[in-house]
């Protein structure tokens, strides 16, 4: 399945924000990548240009291309509500990204490969389609044969009080699972996202 494999850091610096997670080339370049560096003055950006910036965003922190990104907008628009926070919630829903939420693996990056790689249970059974929109009461396991890997117990090790944060999901430790209860308000979702801007662009 396509997905973005180019260089994390530049993105991150062409956004002013570490969006893939900790990055220590990251931390110490907090500018725009170029070849001036920070020196160069840079034009101000037009109000369209501010507008793509934030779907960009939005859409490399959560994995998405382009034409994924789209059709999820076109989802959100069709629902009854506030589109910008509907499109948040339904990529808050995504399989992957509830797996990295849970601490099951450390980036969502990782954890789409988890799914991708039968590791992941949904109801007891394997889904291996990270773009999975999840439904409130669904349940999310690691798979019997896989609750063994390093790779797992050393994330649910090191991220098992962050899913506390996430009123919106319930972890049981034990069966290696976890509930996603409901979608999200819009004031619970960390990401430093204005959906605003993206439902302005695409609106156009």
């Amino acid at each position: 399945m396509a997905r973005y494999t180019g260089p994390k850091t530049k993105k991150a610096r062409a956004f002013g924000e570490a969006i893939f997670g900790y990055d220590k080339y990251f931390e110490r370049k907090k500018y725009p990548p170029g070849e001036h560096g920070n020196k160069r003055r840079r034009r101000q950006k037009s109000y369209y240009g501010i507008q793509l910036m934030e779907k960009q965003k939005a859409k490399y922190t959560y994995g998405l291309l382009e034409r994924q990104f789209r059709n999820l907008f076109k989802k959100a628009a069709r629902l009854k509500g506030n589109t910008g926070e509907l499109l948040l919630q339904l990529l808050e829903s995504r399989l992957d990204n509830v797996v990295y939420r849970l601490g099951i693996a450390p980036t969502r990056r990782a954890a789409r490969q988890l799914v991708s790689h039968r590791h992941i249970t949904v109801n007891g059974k394997v889904t291996n389609i990270p773009s999975y929109l999840l439904k409130p009461g669904e349940v999310v396991g690691v798979r019997g044969k896989s609750q063994n890997l390093e790779v797992i117990k050393n994330s649910i090790k090191q991220n098992s009080q962050n899913v506390r944060r996430f009123g919106w999901l319930e972890w049981n430790p034990d069966k290696m699972e976890g509930v996603f209860l409901q979608y999200p308000e819009r004031e619970k979702i960390p990401e430093p996202i204005n959906e605003q801007l993206i439902v302005e662009l695409y609106s156009k």
